[in-house]
């Protein structure tokens, strides 16, 4: 935690105001106190903003068939449209987190969800899949300011206990939205054409910036903001990858990823093209996923954490992972015969759960070694995830869509780099003596 912002009434030697503040710092300081007393709607609106990312990837995945035979494109370039998105989800932190440190949380915010909207609108209106391609790229771009804003508003509200149960509640919601995207995006195909999609995120984002620009004041001060800009940030993140153990968690946490995104861009071809489900029965297996996902999650923090070192835990992940991802090339491959979808199913849940596990650990002991620059390699770990999983999307459709085996050779491949970087960079019979949990 960088900053705590005081109660109302209390002065501290930072961040305090005088008789002598501007009427901004002024505004900003009530807007810092009005925050917290409404606890509820700064949950709502931070939630909200939390959701976007993955709504915009996941309410769109049920219509990847139907896009490729619409645009008339191949399977692979209409993945791209995912690949897209998430590199712009990438960048955009990069480039968000530095420019709210320098200029307040709700201008970047507000300008961030302006152009989300209208990025939003032309998907929906693209003619090509190259133009969504383009478009998806600046959707990605867009919503990163929600993803890096929300976690910088939390710090500047609060502080220790209020600042872990706040960040919980907001993985719960982060959680839930890759639940309920498909399911919404399903049945949205029931009643319209993918185009009907990008319609209702269009909706989303209006209503979600009219929401920011009512009632999400700016909760950094003038004084508390800094001019280092991008630049700074970037000299930081150098130093950061200089620390191997913290690089190891990086790569690690980042080809986890890449395994789980490998999923989410093929599912939709294999359950619904290779075995012949409905777009509403990829829906819900993917939505028993998730929950698989957030269930063991929730394990991990409220049973494992404290009992077991978060370096075993995340052993156990990755060796879950890789064991699953293996099964599913057997399967897939034949070497087992023809199966149906239900055994696949089932290793897919597997493998999504055991994602619970492997992903909040890689974060907690990367962040664990960076409390001088929490923010920096937070911004780091997310940019690093998201551009390692843009790379595997493409490659679970080379082979073409009517084969499953190149999405569990990705995830396998994925899985053996994370358990070597793990090893290898980690060191965890070495970290344990430096780093709590480890």
């Amino acid at each position: 935690m960088e900053h705590s912002v005081p109660e109302s009434g209390q002065k501290t030697t930072q961040g305090h105001i005088t008789d002598s503040a501007s009427g901004a710092d002024a505004a900003t300081a009530a807007g810092v106190t009005a925050a917290r007393r409404t606890g509820l709607l700064v949950t709502l609106v931070l939630g909200g903003l939390t959701a976007l990312p993955p709504l915009s990837m996941d309410m769109y995945l049920p219509a990847l068939p139907e896009v490729t035979g619409a645009l008339n494109a191949p399977a692979a370039t209409v993945q791209l449209t995912l690949t897209a998105c998430l590199a712009g989800m990438a960048l955009g932190q990069l480039v968000v987190g530095p420019m709210s440190d320098k200029w307040g949380r709700r201008r970047p915010l507000l300008i961030g969800m302006i152009v989300y909207v209208l990025a939003t609108a032309v998907c929906a209106l693209a003619p090509t899949a190259e133009t969504l391609i383009g478009f998806r790229l600046l959707q990605g771009l867009a919503g990163a300011a929600g993803i890096v804003i929300a976690r910088a508003v939390v710090r500047d509200l609060y502080d220790g206990v209020e600042m872990a149960r706040f960040f919980s509640t907001l993985m719960l919601i982060s959680g839930v939205a890759p639940i309920i995207a498909p399911l919404i995006g399903g049945q949205i195909l029931r009643i319209t054409d993918w185009r009907g999609v990008f319609y209702v995120l269009t909706v989303i984002g209006i209503l979600l910036t009219l929401v920011v620009w009512r009632f999400l004041a700016e909760t950094l001060p003038a004084e508390r903001r800094h001019e280092g800009g991008v630049g700074q940030a970037l000299r930081t993140m150098k130093g950061l990858l200089a620390d191997r153990v913290f690089t190891g968690y990086m790569l690690t946490g980042g080809l986890a990823f890449a395994a789980l995104f490998a999923y989410i861009s093929a599912s939709p071809f294999v359950v619904q093209e290779i075995y012949g489900a409905s777009p509403q029965t990829f829906s819900l297996l993917f939505g028993l996923n998730s929950i698989g996902l957030v269930a063991v999650g929730q394990i991990n923090g409220k049973l494992l954490v404290g009992r077991v070192s978060l370096d075993k835990a995340l052993g156990w992940g990755l060796g879950t992972i890789l064991v699953s991802a293996l099964a599913l090339l057997l399967m897939t491959s034949g070497v087992f015969g023809e199966v149906g979808l239900a055994p696949i199913a089932a290793g897919l849940f597997v493998l999504m759960s055991a994602m619970g596990l492997a992903m909040p650990n890689t974060n907690a002991q990367a962040l664990m070694r960076t409390p001088h620059a929490a923010g920096s390699a937070s911004a780091l770990l997310g940019t690093t995830s998201f551009l390692v999983g843009a790379v595997a999307s493409p490659l679970v459709g080379i082979a073409g869509e009517h084969t499953a085996v190149p999405m569990a050779l990705v995830q396998l491949t994925c899985a053996v780099l994370a358990l070597a970087c793990f090893l290898g960079l980690c060191r965890p019979w070495q970290t344990g003596k430096g780093v709590a949990g480890g």
